[in-house]
């Protein structure tokens, strides 16, 4: 994995647009010093011997603070946030499109999960570090995915018209799914030396040469 990075703690996310305003950017820089405080202390501590407090500390901000971003210290360490599909990219698909073919249409779905990752592809390099460390990060980040593919199901049942999702919309949802942990892969063996939305393509292409060859 791509563990090998020196970590630094000044901030690498995108800033918001300058329209969003000075609020939208000082959360956004808030959360990002959270997420690096929580990297730090679990490097030098253990996530175990790291506490709300510790991590609110390091940055100066109340618990009270800290629980209007996350939820816990390990979704702090993820950079875990409220996930939604764009609406547009959701509505597109439940409408049978954009292409009308399955799965193309999949695709844009993990398109539209790997545009707005929780963190930067810098600090998912930490997150993957830490994860190797501390089981209890995987076991979140599991617990995330799960919640995530309940959400693509329901999206599915959408376009498939289903009164609830059933064993179809559960295959595709897991299409998805897979084809997302599939981008982090190749970005994984390329070194990570770009973003994991550039190698969806090459996902795509395999998984369309797996499907033509059955």
């Amino acid at each position: 994995m791509c563990t090998g990075r020196k970590f630094s703690s000044v901030p690498t996310t995108p800033e918001p647009p300058a329209s969003s305003g000075l609020r939208e950017r000082k959360k956004a820089a808030r959360r990002d010093a959270l997420i690096d405080a929580s990297h730090e202390l679990v490097r030098e501590h253990g996530l175990d011997h790291v506490t709300v407090e510790m991590i609110c500390d390091a940055v100066g901000v109340s618990s009270r603070t800290f629980f209007n971003y996350f939820d816990s210290k390990a979704d702090a360490v993820l950079g875990i946030k409220p996930w939604a599909l764009p609406a547009d990219v959701a509505d597109a698909f439940a409408a049978g499109g954009p292409t009308g073919r399955l799965l193309p249409d999949c695709g844009t779905l993990v398109e539209g999960i790997l545009t707005d990752p929780p963190v930067d592809h810098a600090r998912l390099a930490v997150v993957l570090e830490l994860a190797g460390r501390e089981p209890a990060l995987v076991v979140r980040q599991m617990a995330a995915f799960e919640e995530h593919r309940l959400h693509i199901e329901a999206l599915v049942a959408r376009r498939t018209g289903a009164a609830a999702p059933g064993p179809r919309e559960a295959t595709l949802a897991a299409v998805v799914m897979l084809m997302t942990r599939a981008a982090f892969v190749h970005w994984d063996a390329a070194g990570c030396g770009s973003v994991p939305l550039d190698h969806l393509p090459a996902v795509v292409e395999e998984l369309t040469g797996l499907v033509n060859d059955a």
